[in-house]
């Protein structure tokens, strides 16, 4: 694009909108990209206090910013996302459903390294809601030059979906609360009512609540009976903790699970374990679950129910931001 001097600028074509704030009240666009100058809107252009202007110059090989930004928008996204714009060049991204908002956080910061481009998202991970926004993507200046769009593009089609949102699946879940204290009678449990309110957000149907004494074979059992009615997800509270007498993480390797991880660089909630039993994931709920509204439980917790795969190399980056104050 070129500046010229208004007077100069008759049969031009303007590269962006111009907006103005009149006496009569009026305050918004006055003159649309495109449009092409007449001899005309000089006196309205001074009059908005506008003595040169920018103009397109058809061989600068140069790409406006809602062009440049739709041409990366159409490739960034994949299932469950809506997009709204161009607004002031922006296009903003938004969820279609409940679910988890999950990036391709090394292609985007590729892409957020080409120059011009920028690309803003919520966390990672994220749950979300239905219409929540995620991202907002644009570049910085009013043109780009081709070669940034096109290498833009290509990042995200090479690794495309960098943006998507995986729904929450209604999984049908029991729950194994163990302690002699609590099986004798002798206090109360207090797990119970924790769990079912963090299930209720997913609308997970319980299939059932077993207590169990500090026995291997009554919690096999248990297990063995949750999974029989059907439960995709096993929660387990109680014994959790490094004592000798401590069964449930005994429990959970004892019926052949392969074990996903077995405590975390979070705190509260180190004694997260997951473990995977054919097509039933075992949870043992950390104990700071029963105090503390939020731990590790809860960050992992998302991430079954949308059905995301958990690596050690995740379990691992955990310790960055792992301390939960």
């Amino acid at each position: 694009m070129k500046k010229l001097r208004v007077e100069d600028a008759i049969g031009e074509t303007l590269c962006h909108d111009m907006t103005a704030i009149l006496a009569n009240g009026f305050k918004g666009v006055k003159f649309h990209r495109g449009h092409v100058i007449t001899e005309s809107d000089i006196p309205e252009l001074l009059d908005m206090g506008k003595t040169q202007i920018f103009v397109w110059e058809p061989d600068a090989d140069e790409v406006h910013e809602d062009d440049a930004a739709r041409a990366l928008v159409d490739v960034l996204y994949g299932d469950n996302i809506a997009v709204k714009g161009p607004s002031e060049g922006k296009f903003s991204l938004s969820s279609t459903v409940d679910g988890l908002f999950c990036i391709n956080t090394k292609a985007l910061a590729e892409i957020n390294s080409v120059e011009d481009y920028t690309v803003a998202c919520r966390h990672n991970f994220t749950r979300v809601l239905a219409d929540d926004m995620l991202a907002g993507a644009r570049i910085v200046p009013l043109v780009t030059k081709r070669k940034n769009v096109d290498t833009a593009v290509e990042i995200a089609r090479a690794n495309a979906p960098v943006l998507s949102v995986a729904p929450f699946r209604a999984m049908k879940t029991g729950i194994i609360i163990t302690g002699s204290e609590i099986y004798n009678g002798r206090i109360q449990d207090r797990f119970e009512p924790i769990l079912r309110e963090k299930l209720a957000a997913f609308d997970a149907p319980i299939v059932g609540v077993k207590v169990c004494d500090d026995d291997m074979t009554m919690i096999l059992d248990a297990i063995a009976a949750h999974r029989a009615a059907g439960a995709q997800l096993i929660l387990l509270t109680g014994g959790m903790s490094v004592d000798p007498d401590d069964l449930t993480p005994g429990a959970i390797r004892a019926t052949g699970a392969e074990i996903i991880m077995r405590g975390v660089p979070m705190q509260p909630g180190n004694m997260l374990t997951i473990a995977r039993l054919s097509d039933t994931t075992l949870i043992g709920v950390p104990g700071a679950s029963m105090h503390s509204p939020f731990t590790s439980f809860d960050v992992f917790l998302p991430r079954i129910f949308a059905d995301v795969p958990i690596t050690k190399a995740d379990i691992a980056s955990m310790g960055d931001g792992g301390l939960i104050i």
